[in-house]
Parts: C-alpha cells; sequence; structure tokens
C-alpha cells in the first residue's frame, strides 16, 4: 500500500513548499527543523495504523480507559541526510529503539554501481514493527537495500517506509522489489522525472549537503 501525504491538504504541505524553497533552504537550521517537522507529521499518521490496547490509567480522581500502542516500532533511518527526519519520528515515538545504516554507492567504470554499507547499528528486529525512513529516494536502490542490510537482523512484524520527496521511478522500483504484504510505503511528495545522474526534477537538492555542509 502507498500513502502519498501531499494528496490531502494539510501542514505537511508548508513543511515541503519550505524544504524545497532555495531561499529558506539557505537556513540550514530551518531546513532541519522542516525535516524534523515532516518527520513528527509522518509519524502521526503511520501511528493510526499501528496496534493498541485498552489500559486503565489512574488519575488524581478516578481511572480512565485509553488506548495504548502494543509496542513501539523500531526507528531506522539510513545516513547522513535521514538524521533530522528520523528525529521528527523519535519526538513522537520517544520509547522506540533506532537503527542507523550508512548506505553508499560505488560507482563502476563502466556506469554501474554497487551499494555497500559502511557502518550500521541494528538492534533485534524479529517481530516488530519497523519504520524505515530516509528524506528522497531517488532510483530506490538505497532504500531497497538498507532494507535488506536490516532484515539480517530478524524479520519484523512490519515495515513503514518513509521519504519525504520520491520520483515516480524510484517509488515504483520500491513497489515491484519490497514484499507484497507486512509493507506499506509513505511518500510525502512525488516528482515524476529523474535525471540520467540520479537527481529528482525538481527535488530539493542534496539532503545531507543542506542539512550539514557541503562532504568532499
Amino acid at each position: 500500500m502507498v500513502h502519498i501525504l501531499s494528496q490531502e491538504t494539510s501542514i505537511l504541505n508548508q513543511y515541503i513548499g519550505e524544504i524545497r524553497d532555495a531561499g529558506i533552504q539557505r537556513d540550514c537550521l530551518r531546513f532541519r527543523r522542516n525535516l524534523e517537522r515532516a518527520g513528527e507529521y509522518f509519524a502521526i499518521e503511520i501511528s493510526k495504523t499501528l496496534s493498541y490496547h485498552d489500559a486503565e490509567v489512574t488519575t488524581q480522581l478516578g481511572t480512565a480507559v485509553v488506548p495504548m500502542l502494543d509496542e513501539f516500532p523500531v526507528l531506522a533511518t539510513i545516513l547522513r541526510a535521514g538524521l533530522p527526519f528520523h528525529q521528527g519520528f523519535l519526538n513522537i515515538f520517544d520509547r522506540s529503539e533506532n537503527a542507523f545504516v550508512s548506505t553508499y554507492r560505488k560507482t563502476h567504470k563502466d556506469g554501474t554501481f554497487t551499494m555497500n554499507v559502511q557502518y550500521s547499528s541494528i538492534p533485534d528486529l524479529e517481530g516488530k514493527p519497523v519504520i524505515l525512513c530516509d528524506p528522497m529516494v531517488a532510483t530506490g536502490s538505497s532504500m531497497l537495500f538498507t532494507y535488506k542490510e536490516l532484515l539480517a537482523h530478524g524479520k519484523p512484524k512490519s515495515v513503514h517506509f518513509a521519504t519525504i520527496v520520491a520520483s515516480m521511478e524510484g517509488l515504483n522500483y520500491l513497489k515491484r522489489n519490497l514484499p507484497k504484504k507486512g509493507v506499506e510505503i509513505w511518500v510525502g511528495a512525488v516528482d515524476e522525472e529523474l535525471t540520467a545522474q540520479s537527481f529528482i526534477v525538481p527535488g530539493l537538492g542534496d539532503a545531507g549537503d543542506l542539512a550539514y555542509g557541503r562532504k568532499i
């Protein structure tokens, strides 16, 4: 199932607009905060699909029955661009375990590329709900490769993929290659064009560079 959140009018559209805006992007603090706010919005939307149980809560005057999460999802992200987006999820799911994967692409002389993991820190995922977030999905290769890396640490009960901006090509790639059951994709906005250099157009630029400065 694919959820495209910008198809409904909400404050998320404001956040995405500012994330894309080249003028506002010059303020890296504002850029990171908008990624974080988007993560908070995504987290609340995803929370509506999770499992709950009724629990009695004692107040100063009596008891109240409140739906409570059966378990908090494990929050996973791809370093480094995913960190502010991930923080938004963590602000909402404040008791969650966390997973971090540094995935990079190595391009060969013939123009092909392979995906590699430089670093990972992943808890046991067996039977747990997982949210894997990254602010952009261009080709979809990094997201799929990271998902497979997570599976080496247990089979999750469910996986939610979350991204702020995806190319149509990258979204279709994920739909073709991910399992049909136990997986949901959450997208802020979908852009039609993906260049030969794997840049999303109009996209927003390099999220990692905009958040933390250009890398060498």
